[in-house]
């Protein structure tokens, strides 16, 4: 079995389609940024002045790729080379994922399923430079998970 976007060859493809869609929709602005040492992707926009920034992780794509993948006695290269070439693939495919992710938004906020607060509240950049999620989840204003 394949893990979903495992097979993308383009990040940069991916790129240029979200800033397509972002300005199609009324974005004036449009960046990213792949952080080596965090293993994150980081897309940031503007829409009539709220800016946005969404990260995406890409060591949890690789680790979910290693899951499906596992190092073993067949594979043709070491463990090292290994978790080397599933961080590629993440690298790549959490462009594709964003760009789907961003137009599932955007096509929801254009059809009047979700507002854009709705789409994106988790991911509007504060004043203080951190995120509304990131706001909520230090002021513990969150409920914790359910225990089953």
């Amino acid at each position: 079995m394949t893990l979903p976007y495992e097979n993308t060859s383009s990040g940069e493809r991916a790129v240029q389609d979200m800033q397509k869609i972002l300005r199609g929709f009324g974005c004036s602005k449009f960046g990213q940024m792949l952080d080596f040492e965090a293993g994150e992707l980081l897309v940031q926009f503007e829409y009539r002045g709220r800016p946005v920034s969404v990260r995406a992780s890409v060591n949890g794509y690789a680790a979910a790729w290693l899951k499906e993948h596992p190092y073993g006695p067949r594979t043709k290269a070491s463990k090292q080379q290994h978790e080397a070439r599933a961080k590629e693939i993440a690298s790549t495919a959490v462009y594709s994922i964003l760009r789907d992710w961003i137009k599932g938004q955007i096509t929801a906020i254009e059809t009047g399923i979700l507002s854009f607060e709705g789409a994106f509240l988790g991911q509007i950049l504060l004043p203080s430079g951190k995120t509304v999620l990131e706001h909520a989840e230090a002021a513990n204003l969150l409920p914790g998970p359910k225990e089953s």
